[in-house]
């Protein structure tokens, strides 16, 4: 009879790699600093709280070659922490730490094993029962099918498939090891414990399971969302549960925040505020790294396009008072109300002049009308703002229709500061 146990199935840690948009910044706490050293931390601590028998870690551990040692010599620490407990670790090499890709290299603890990168090597572990198999990467760029050279599976154990590989494809990450469903079915094993793509996703569920843990932190915004390892229940040699284990330290997200119907930019750090702290709330106690975009139809859209960096300024405020949160980005997508009557009266100077540059003609027939008045202005220029004026001048229609509504919308903007 083949006994029950549980493994950790990871992939993908790109231990040191830095966190892009955050890393940088002079007020980053150490958390972000040292993100990718503290998910690997969780991911320890989870298979000796579990009790685990072994860790899978399906490739790119590395994320190139190392800086100095202290990478390597931090994840040979870990490993050593699971060897004291027991813990077996299987792993392979992905496109980041290829053989050709490492230039540097540690002695791996006893309980940590490699697999080989020239052809697909069988481990066994008697007392389980299990036969994992896997091949890792030997040059960074591999085009070749690796899944088909797989051996078939061992009668009379648990078979696990331990591979690199995008599939048949998936968007944002290049096509290495590709194989397809059927190519994985064709062995009879129990689960294909999958690397590469960075976002999680259950394949197939039984016959065989088919799993992409996702990457065990997201590293920018489009890696998004929890990011952790998978927990699989082996029970009389079949998987019987796959679960989902969170262990990311910073979480990524977008929000879209509406501003239609704000009166003014106060009306609108009203409404984010509340936005900002719910997604604080979802983030299951982590530092949330969020990239806001303020969208919708608002009179406060000039207040915004007068003074970008100063209600930039005031959501990061907000975002640090409500703290674990951090503004990645912050993206001005509103637009202006249609009706310029509504803002300035319908009869009024003001209004006049708005729609005066509003209805400008942007096409070449309608800007060539323009060009004597525009000569004259440009004349009454220094040399040197005459010059840099002409490099800055639009090229086409659109270009040009862009610049006629920026204009406009800082013109809006000015006129309201004079109220």
């Amino acid at each position: 009879m083949c006994p029950n146990f549980r493994f950790l199935h990871a992939a993908d840690l790109h231990l040191d790699s830095p966190l892009l948009g955050l890393t940088s910044l002079e007020q980053a706490p150490e958390t972000i600093r040292g993100a990718t050293r503290q998910a690997l931390d969780r991911l320890v601590d989870l298979a000796r709280e579990e009790k685990v028998a072994f860790v899978l870690l399906a490739g790119d551990i590395y994320d190139g070659s190392w800086r100095d040692y202290s990478t390597g010599l931090f994840f040979v620490d870990r490993m050593a922490r699971l060897g004291r407990d027991q813990i077996r670790v299987v792993m392979i090499s992905g496109n980041h730490d290829a053989d050709s890709q490492i230039t540097n290299a540690l002695r791996l603890p006893d309980n940590v094993h490699r697999l080989d990168t020239n052809a697909p090597q069988t481990l066994r572990f008697k007392d389980l029962a299990v036969a994992i198999h896997g091949q890792g990467y030997h040059q960074r760029a591999e085009r070749g099918n690796l899944a088909r050279a797989y051996p078939q599976a061992l009668a009379g154990h648990c078979n696990i498939g331990l591979l690199h590989t995008a599939l048949g494809g998936r968007s944002g990450h290049e096509p290495y090891a590709p194989c397809t469903l059927d190519d994985l079915r064709a062995h009879g094993y129990d689960y294909w414990a999958l690397g590469h793509v960075h976002q999680r996703e259950v394949v197939l569920e039984a016959d065989p399971w088919v799993v992409f843990p996702g990457n065990l932190q997201g590293r920018h915004i489009r890696e998004s969302g929890p990011k952790g390892a998978t927990l699989v229940t082996v029970r009389d040699g079949h998987v019987s549960a796959v679960e989902h284990r969170s262990l990311d330290v910073v979480r990524w997200r977008r929000l879209e925040l509406s501003c239609a119907g704000c009166l003014d930019a106060e009306e609108i750090l009203h409404r984010s505020r509340e936005a900002l702290q719910q997604s604080a709330d979802e983030a299951e106690q982590r530092l949330l790294a969020l990239r806001l975009t303020l969208t919708g139809t608002t009179a406060a859209h000039f207040q915004l396009t007068a003074r970008p960096s100063h209600w930039q300024a005031e959501l990061e405020a907000q975002a640090l008072a409500i703290g674990d949160l951090w503004l990645e980005r912050l993206d001005f997508c509103t637009r202006p109300p249609g009706d310029f009557q509504q803002v300035f009266g319908d009869t009024t100077p003001q209004a006049t002049l708005i729609e005066a540059v509003t209805s400008l003609d942007c096409s070449p027939e309608g800007l060539r009308s323009l060009l004597p008045d525009l000569d004259a202005l440009h004349n009454r220029l220094g040399r040197e703002l005459r010059d840099g004026i002409t490099e800055l001048l639009p090229t086409d229609d659109g270009a040009m229709a862009r610049l006629r509504d920026d204009i406009r919308d800082l013109l809006v903007a000015r006129l309201l500061e004079r109220r």
